[in-house]
């Protein structure tokens, strides 16, 4: 057995030992070791392997499946730019603390010094949006090895998932040629690990245990972002906060759940009568400017529960920062939470009488269809974006839903191929809502083998109709807006889908909405067309709808 054959045969094991049951794997020939060592473990049946030939989308998918585990995904390519198209993913998987291993083959540094094929600098490759970075030695017929390389893998697990917050780790691997089995099986000391498929090194799940945060205030308010919205709502009922979410009624339930939170939160005159003492913020808010000017506020005292390196806290005034919130030291004012709930009760029927009033279709509508369509214990993974904001703005709330969205860094990258990965391994049928824009970047997402039962909406307005509601879309900027911002493409998604070989089917009305909406197998594209023409206007109206039902 040649010494790369041996290496990358204990990898894998070692991997397998570290509950790593996920590998998504993009064909290349420096990869090759680990490419045939992973088959062999698939075939056996020791994990589940995803072949991708767009490493990008690759990595988007490997997040969707670690996002939807929450279990550390392998990610395994070849040399040069090949590595350079995980990056995107990466810092998404940094921002959001989801699991990832990256595994980059490389040349030896003998190559790389003579110029060869196929080289760039791949050490640090992702600077600091990785939790762990180690370059293996090449590995060579010498004693030591396996007891080296099966640490490693260890420590890279442990830095992925072991340590307080989950993320991406990248080990950079050397394989020197030749790069398949020789046909000698066996090498010259033991490969194997420890007995009894345990791990070389024993870890726990996860480091130490969790500090709390401790509320203080008599009227605060509870933002919960992605991840424990259900637990936030929970606290939010036992402790009388009003709790609101940048997925709006997704995942809330109870009494104390406000559904038209950021509808409210950006009526001034109800703000300036409702302003919190405190505000309980889990996770990181990235959609509404609502909400940012809030944490903004110097007079609102900020709690920060699982925030990112990044704190979301414009004002600087952040008393408490920990991992789960606590029991209050004082209880809430009831008439505090009896008023946010006659808001909300007001604000909901002003939106929803609104909406009716509306021609068929809007992002707004098309999002309300949705989220009242889906199936219970469905999975709706929700693009950046308008889809992001109409789910919020429109939706009923749904605890029996769950929901994932890539806001780590908010970018449209991947958003089909993330999609497809978490429903892949979600129990039920999987639904996306995309703009026309997020589908085109990663369209290349749609090839591959994976046909999960996933519905994906597109919302298709011809171009960048975020922008529109933007200050870009204002009246003084329409000399410029089409050709810098509107960017209009005319794709033809039908024949694109064709193309992939996935159903395609465009709903032109109401009824045909709602009737492609009905959970089939396998996977198909919906695509409803909208006039963004009409956005700006159509979220002006709602808003002074909600406006005038708060005075």
């Amino acid at each position: 057995m040649n010494p790369s054959t041996a290496q990358a045969k204990v990898i894998v094991d070692e991997l397998v030992r570290n509950t790593v049951s996920h590998v998504v794997l993009c064909p290349g020939s420096r990869n090759a070791p680990l490419s045939l060592a992973l088959h062999e473990a698939a075939t056996a049946g020791r994990l589940q392997l995803r072949v991708r030939i767009d490493e990008r989308g690759a990595a988007f998918l490997a997040l969707g499946i670690a996002a939807r585990t929450g279990r550390p995904v392998a990610l395994v390519c070849t040399s040069g730019t090949a590595a350079a198209n995980f990056h995107p993913a990466v810092l998404e998987a940094d921002r959001a603390g989801v699991p990832l291993i990256v595994l980059t083959a490389d040349r030896p540094p003998e190559l790389r010094a003579a110029g060869a094929n196929q080289v760039i600098e791949q050490q640090r490759l992702y600077g600091n949006a990785v939790r762990y970075f180690d370059e293996f030695a090449v590995a060579e017929r010498r004693a030591g090895q396996n007891a080296y390389w099966r640490s490693q893998i260890c420590r890279a697990w442990n830095a992925a998932y072991g340590e307080w917050r989950c993320g991406p780790v990248h080990l950079n691997i050397p394989f020197r040629e030749p790069l398949v089995p020789d046909g000698d099986p066996e090498w010259f000391e033991s490969l194997d690990g420890r007995p009894g498929g345990a791990r070389w090194t024993e870890l726990p799940d996860f480091g130490a245990l969790p500090s709390f945060v401790v509320p203080s205030a008599r009227c605060g308010l509870v933002i919960a972002c992605d991840s424990g919205v259900g637990a936030a709502s929970e606290w939010a009922e036992q402790h009388g906060w009003p709790v609101v979410s940048e997925t709006g009624g997704l995942g809330l339930s109870g009494s104390s759940a406000i559904t038209s939170g950021v509808w409210l939160l950006g009526a001034e005159e109800f703000i300036a009568r409702h302003r919190p003492e405190q505000v309980l913020c889990l996770g990181r808010p990235t959609v509404f400017r609502q909400v940012q000017a809030l944490l903004s506020d110097a007079d609102v005292e900020v709690l920060l529960v699982r925030p990112d390196s990044d704190w979301p806290a414009p004002a600087h005034n952040v008393r408490q920062v920990g991992q789960w919130f606590d029991e209050p030291s004082k209880p809430a004012d009831p008439e505090w939470l009896a008023s946010w709930q006659r808001a909300d009760s007001a604000a909901t029927a002003a939106v929803s009488a609104a909406l009716r009033r509306e021609p068929w279709p809007s992002g707004l509508r098309v999002a309300a269809e949705l989220v009242d369509a889906l199936p219970s214990e469905a999975l709706l993974v929700v693009g950046s974006s308008n889809p992001a904001r109409d789910v919020a703005l429109a939706g009923r709330m749904r605890p029996d839903v769950l929901v994932h969205r890539n806001r780590g860094v908010a970018g449209i990258d991947g958003t089909v191929s993330t999609a497809l990965g978490a429903a892949s391994v979600h129990r039920g049928h999987s639904y996306a809502l995309l703009g026309d824009l997020t589908f085109l970047h990663d369209v290349n997402g749609l090839l591959g083998g994976d046909r999960p039962d996933l519905t994906i909406v597109v919302l298709n307005d011809d171009g960048g109709g975020i922008f529109s509601l933007l200050e870009q879309g204002a009246p003084e900027h329409s000399d410029a807006f089409e050709r810098v911002f509107g960017t209009p493409h005319g794709a033809d998604l039908g024949s694109l889908c064709a193309g992939f070989n996935v159903p395609h089917r465009l709903a032109e009305s109401l009824d045909e909405f709602r009737d492609a909406l009905r959970p089939v197998p396998g996977l198909r594209v919906v695509e409803v067309r909208v006039d963004r023409s009409r956005h700006r206007d159509l979220h002006a109206r709602v808003r002074a709808a909600v406006s005038d039902v708060l005075r």
